[in-house]
């Protein structure tokens, strides 16, 4: 059993306690509401407090179905998924819909509260909860957009992707963003709807990605290509278990006035970071030595 799929089940049974704990609590206070108890000439008295526990009635049921319907869905899952991957995107998934409809009773339950009849309120309030829905549809689409991702396959909490001009680690994705962490640490919010609609390359799915350097050679000296080249993919053969050599190339991508605009590209394996390090300080120290020596020259 994966570590992931551990947790998840550790993470399960800590709620299937909680779904014990909120029945009990919600047969107590059925027993209150319904029944006749010390309690019940005070609840006619007050009306508010009866509202108060019908409300709370409601609550508690609500995310009691919610929670069983998680559980059932997660348990299913988890049990086809014996001997594949469990997906981190799908528990995410589930979890966020669980979420928003955790709110939408939560909503309702505050208006029973105060003695509101949910579906007269809605009814009543048509014409504004279609201006309202005018002007958040953009947070719908990233909400929708948001889903349709955590129940894909093709993007994955941890894969490393390349969106827009950023490249990072998908370390979340929520109902609005999806968030990235860079290789300089910095964190990036993407909107659902750009991820989902953007031209994306996921470098984790084939297994390597492509590193890219780009310098400036002066245009006024005699430059060879060729030992440029094989100078750098010389140093590139110290690491022949993570960087396959003849991907390397050497192309001219700009020419300005005085200088061209040189990149450097070879493929790497995606996930060992550590050695991706050195690797790139094995160039860009490759490349120093050589812009002094040129100089010297």
């Amino acid at each position: 059993m994966n570590h992931l799929k551990s947790s998840i089940r550790s993470k399960e049974n800590v709620r299937k306690r909680n779904f014990v704990i909120k029945l009990f609590l919600l047969i107590i206070l059925e027993i209150i509401y319904e029944g006749d108890t010390i309690l019940s000439p005070f609840l006619e008295k007050f009306a508010i407090f009866n509202n108060i526990i019908r409300a709370l009635i409601f609550l508690i049921s609500a995310n009691l179905i919610i929670s069983l319907g998680r559980i059932i869905t997660l348990r299913i899952y988890l049990r086809q998924r014996e001997e594949t991957k469990v997906q981190p995107n799908f528990v995410l998934g589930i979890d966020r819909i669980a979420s928003l409809l955790n709110s939408f009773a939560l909503l309702i339950c505050l208006m029973l509260a105060f003695g509101i009849k949910p579906l007269e309120f809605l009814t009543s309030i048509t014409i504004v909860a279609a201006a309202i829905a005018l002007l958040t549809k953009d947070y719908i689409t990233n909400i929708v957009n948001g889903l349709i991702m955590m129940f894909s396959d093709q993007l994955e909490v941890g894969d490393k992707i390349h969106v827009g001009r950023h490249i990072g680690f998908i370390r979340d994705i929520t109902l609005i963003n999806m968030v990235l962490k860079n290789d300089a640490g910095e964190i990036i919010l993407i909107p659902n709807s750009m991820a989902l609609n953007s031209d994306v390359v996921n470098f984790s799915k084939n297994n390597t990605h492509q590193v890219i350097f780009d310098f400036e050679i002066s245009s006024k000296n005699e430059i060879h290509m060729d030992a440029i080249e094989e100078k750098l993919t010389e140093r590139l053969k110290k690491y022949p278990d993570i960087v396959f050599t003849e991907g390397a190339q050497l192309n001219v991508i700009e020419r300005k006035a005085e200088t061209f605009m040189v990149r450097f590209q070879f493929p790497i394996k995606t996930g060992e970071k550590i050695t991706e390090n050195l690797v790139k300080k094995e160039i860009n120290q490759a490349l120093i030595n050589w812009n002094h020596e040129h100089r010297q020259g």
